[in-house]
């Protein structure tokens, strides 16, 4: 049988979250993007939970693993919601516009 070490896992939850992180900061002007940065910070620490979960025997990891995809699933959803609706409306899903009106009211 296979084994993998936690050490691994552990580095493979850390490039993931990196790479996220960076699609948040590098990318501030498609929505998509940073939407799907955010899906992989929350799969990282998905990740991260489970593995340790497993390690240590405990199933509280796994039970937040369970809260954290429920609210993962139901960001997903209200921010697709909102890109479709801003599309209808602007023809477009660029963040520039929209931190101009915010920018503007403040």
């Amino acid at each position: 049988m296979l084994s993998i070490s936690i050490n691994f896992i552990f580095k493979l939850t850390c490039i993931i979250f990196f790479i996220g992180l960076m699609g948040i900061i590098l990318n501030r002007k498609n929505i998509l993007v940073i939407i799907m940065s955010i899906e992989l910070l929350l799969l990282a620490v998905n990740l991260n939970f489970a593995a340790f979960s497993i390690y240590l025997d405990d199933i509280v990891g796994q039970i937040f693993v369970l809260f954290i995809l429920t609210v993962a699933a139901a960001e997903s959803a209200i921010g697709l919601a909102i890109i479709t609706v801003l599309y209808r409306l602007k023809n477009s899903i660029e963040l520039d516009p929209i931190k101009k009106k915010i920018n503007n009211k403040l």
